[in-house]
């Protein structure tokens, strides 16, 4: 009977130390979001038993920053020199961006050609947009169907500056700024670079804004 006792014992503190560490990753994943005002939900599941985690308390947990935060992904435990990789399915439900008509290729959206909805972000192809400043002002680089989820694939940036056209070159330099005319040898959205071919025929380097004008800093 004393060694049943002591069995069932060992389970019950092996259990409360897994969910103890299951409750460590979950607080870790979640707090990935804290900031964000687009997720509403976020639920975790731990895939990787206790017995394949660290040996401490407190491992510290990290992920890379630029990694993916929501689907299976995969987070550092360490102890020490003792470095594992727990597994875990993030599910997230959030604001995302639809077409709110059908769209045509090549046209330019506005704010009536998008609407947000709310759904499963990880179960969303890569690269959904739930920005606004990024789809409007867009264009459609295909036809769009009503409802159908926007990405970074179906569109592109409007051109502020198109291969072939004359452009005005600002330089700006300490206490000067110098002027001139030549023509953008390539398309450029605003903030992209673009190579002009001045009237002496020169080529510089610079950045096409907004209104057309490209932009250079000495």
């Amino acid at each position: 009977m004393k060694s049943i006792l002591l069995l069932v014992g060992l389970l019950i503190g092996l259990n409360a130390h897994a969910e103890g560490q299951d409750g460590q990753v979950e607080n870790f994943i979640k707090s990935q979001f804290a900031t964000s005002t687009n997720v509403t939900d976020v639920k975790v599941l731990v895939r990787t038993p206790a017995s394949r985690w660290p040996q401490c308390e407190l491992p510290q947990l990290s992920m890379p920053q630029n990694a993916r935060r929501w689907g299976n992904i995969s987070i550092s435990a360490r102890c020490g020199q003792e470095r594992r990789f727990i597994q875990a399915q993030v599910q997230v439900v959030g604001h995302y961006l639809v077409a709110a008509r059908g769209i045509s290729a090549g046209s330019k959206l506005t704010a009536d050609d998008i609407k947000l909805k709310t759904g499963r972000l990880d179960t969303l192809p890569p690269r959904t947009l739930i920005d606004n400043a990024k789809a409007i002002g867009a264009v459609s680089l295909r036809n769009i169907s009503p409802g159908q989820p926007l990405n970074t694939v179906m569109l592109r940036r409007a051109w502020a500056v198109k291969a072939g056209q004359t452009v005005q070159v600002l330089a700006q330099g300490d206490g000067f700024n110098i002027s001139g005319a030549g023509k953008a040898m390539t398309n450029a959205a605003a903030e992209d670079g673009v190579r002009v071919r001045m009237a002496s025929g020169q080529i510089v380097s610079g950045i096409a804004n907004i209104d057309g004008t490209i932009r250079i800093t000495l």
